[in-house]
């Protein structure tokens, strides 16, 4: 590697994602010069060096965010109804949900490629310099570097998860020093991506600490890292990257420079072993654990008793984890979410950017669900299909599921409404009176998630009482339904998930708000991907664990994938699935997504996971379903009668499996390749 002299450093007050501390600018030239060899033996520019470093995965590149900058977080199952020109012309040339959702993007919209570059840019050159430093330790040393070599990797997985294949950066021969314009290089195989990011993961989890303290809580792992490498090979097992018959004429033209394939056009079941065990060394750690509420036999209004669910002789009486006896799973569940649980008192977070998420972070996202009332955008809503997807609190299917679809089990949906009188006795909860007997007794996360018509909003934070425990309907003329502005949900029913009963936006006040901690990697997605990978094997694979230790024996075993799926299912106070459907691979598989679509609704999981299975162009080209928002209180009956939602569109076209890399960005690399369907520059 040739010899770097000099450098420019910036120090500019700017905050941080971890810290409130200053980080260098390493992009930018001031009138302050200093070789390397100073910057690396200065503490305090390596630190701000570090967090430089970390900035390039916040804002655009954040997992869990609102649509300004994550429009992946919304999908079939969560949309947003603001930035509609149809509402509001001043946004008429806004990424809207319809444009999103119909593939009417551009290759300049919500592009992060530059940003994640200049990030692997910045880490490099901290990997390949820290060592040369002689003002700290070489524990210090080993975590920053560490650090470093995580961040380079998660910028490669960001990339790889929301373009596909891309360019890897070889460590040797190339002066990161340069920009990223003169390093034109062609993008390799999506497999050799995985590869190396599983190794560079590796690497970092060998000296990244089991834990960090409160302070560092946005700092990564071993379990982040083991964590991210997890979830990339289980997306390089999946049929998209892994020879699936369906994407087989976009894998085909999905080249490099020189005409070559970059995802396989061959199955390798020992891709899903691969995964299986990466997931494995994450649960080996003994580090991690679903995050569980007490059971309360007495409440307040905002945190009620418990409601237990049905009775199941193999759960009720049973504390946790093999049964639901000592828990409350509508709390376990919410908490986990609305800013109750610190980010360092939740054993179940993995990896987490912390409350410090910008001006499109999940408080924003927040603000965006909060009905009128409380003078939230009332924006963001449920499509019916994932209002449905919610099991009974028995485990059953809600009568109706799929009928609208033709796919349903020839049931229909419950009439009727809940009395003053079903209240008083005590039935039905948590509902109350004037809603419908559809939302009745479901399952814990349903309540948890979904803000259904006539759902009571907290709203403790309203400086006026009388502003508190607002019972909200979603019908025309309640002043939270339909209107002639973009401030009405398309399906009527809301969103939930993420509001603590303490939230709302009183006189634009954010402040009102409770913080919320980002799920970037949530154990519960590491054990499901367990049992998903398991399920589709047939053979048995030897496989070392990361760091060698062992060799895992990793074949369809029942009762191992039961270890990724029953703690999840308890916790939501759910039976575990029977037999019958684990002997069956497809049953399971059907099983396994809708526990995915359920539990990681609105945390980023559902855009891609329709992408990876192959299912995107069958599950997005379905009308959107909702309830009859036309219609007004007087008309409840018809309301509750679902319709296609007349303001949200859907399809799928095999352009849309990978985000389009922006024009300027084919312009400075000269081997790079675009994805199919979108527009290049040559």
């Amino acid at each position: 590697m040739k010899k770097i002299t000099t450098i420019s450093v910036f120090a500019a007050v700017v905050t941080l994602l971890i810290s409130c501390k200053k980080y260098l600018n390493t992009d930018q030239y001031f009138k302050d010069r200093m070789t390397l060899d100073k910057s690396f033996n200065n503490e305090k520019y390596i630190e701000e060096w570090l967090a430089n470093s970390y900035s390039y995965i916040t804002e655009i590149n954040a997992d869990v965010a609102s649509k300004g900058y994550e429009p992946f977080n919304f999908g079939d199952d969560m949309y947003y109804g603001d930035r509609d020109g149809a509402y509001d012309p001043q946004n008429a040339n806004s990424l809207n949900y319809n444009k999103f959702s119909l593939g009417n993007y551009h290759e300049g919209d919500v592009q992060s490629w530059a940003k994640c570059f200049q990030g692997i840019r910045s880490a490099s050159i901290f990997i390949q310099n820290i060592d040369r430093s002689t003002v700290i330790d070489a524990a210090r040393k080993a975590d920053y570097k560490a650090q470093a070599r995580f961040l380079r990797a998660y910028c490669y997985w960001i990339l790889l998860r929301k373009y596909g294949p891309v360019p890897i950066l070889p460590d040797e021969g190339v002066d990161y020093t340069d920009s990223y314009a003169d390093l034109a290089l062609p993008r390799n195989s999506y497999e050799q991506c995985a590869e190396y990011i599983g190794k560079e993961m590796v690497l970092a989890a060998r000296d990244l600490p089991q834990n960090r303290g409160q302070l560092a809580i946005a700092r990564p792992t071993r379990g982040a890292a083991l964590a991210t490498r997890a979830k990339v090979f289980l997306y390089a097992a999946s049929p998209l990257m892994n020879g699936g018959k369906l994407s087989m004429d976009y894998k085909a033209q999905l080249v490099d420079d020189k005409g070559t394939p970059l995802l396989s056009l061959t199955y390798d079941e020992q891709k899903w072993a691969r995964a299986a065990a990466a997931a494995k060394d994450v649960m080996q750690l003994g580090v991690y654990s679903l995050f569980v509420s007490p059971y309360k036999s007495s409440g307040t209004i905002t945190h009620p008793a418990t409601i237990a669910p049905p009775y199941n002789a193999a759960y009720s009486e049973k504390p946790w984890p093999e049964g639901w006896a000592d828990i409350d799973p509508f709390d376990s569940y919410r908490a986990l979410f609305d800013g109750e649980v610190p980010a360092s008192s939740n054993p179940e977070l993995i990896f987490t950017r912390g409350q410090n998420q910008s001006s499109e972070g999940i408080n924003v996202m927040v603000v965006h669900q909060l009905p009128r009332i409380a003078s939230g955008w009332n924006t963001h809503g449920l499509t019916l299909k994932q209002c449905d997807a919610y099991y009974m609190n028995d485990g059953a299917d809600v009568p109706g599921k799929g009928m609208e679809y033709g796919s349903g089990d020839g049931s229909q949906r419950v009439g009727g409404f809940v009395t003053d009188q079903d209240v008083a006795d005590g039935r039905y909860k948590p509902l109350a009176s004037g809603v419908s007997l559809q939302f009745a007794n479901r399952e814990p996360r349903f309540y948890a998630s979904v803000a259904y018509n006539g759902s009571v909003w907290h709203l403790t934070n309203e400086s006026q009482v009388n502003n508190r425990e607002k019972q909200v309907f979603y019908y025309r003329g309640s002043g939270n339904g339909y209107t002639n502005t973009m401030f009405w949900l398309r399906t009527g029913i809301g969103v939930m998930k993420y509001v603590n009963p303490q939230d709302t936006y009183e006189n634009g006040n954010l402040g009102k708000v409770v913080p919320k901690y980002e799920p970037a990697i949530r154990y519960a997605d590491i054990l499901l991907a367990y049992a998903e990978s398991l399920n589709e094997l047939n053979g048995s694979y030897s496989i070392p664990s990361w760091d060698s230790s062992t060799v895992y024996t990793i074949a369809r075993d029942v009762d191992e994938m039961r270890k990724g799926i029953r703690p999840v299912r308890i916790r939501a106070g759910l039976p575990d699935y029977p037999g019958a459907i684990y002997s069956s691979s497809a049953q399971l598989r059907t099983a396994i997504k809708r526990e995915r679509q359920i539990e990681l609704m609105g945390e980023q999981q559902r855009y891609y996971d329709l992408r990876r299975w192959e299912d995107a162009a069958i599950e997005l080209t379905v009308p959107i379903y909702g309830y009859n928002t036309l219609m007004t209180a007087t008309q409840r009956d018809l309301f509750h009668q679902p319709v296609a939602a007349f303001a949200l569109q859907s399809t799928f076209a095999s352009k849309m499996y990978f985000w389009p890399i922006a024009i300027d960005e084919l312009r400075r690399d000269a081997r790079l390749t675009q994805n199919p369907g979108w527009q290049t520059y040559k």
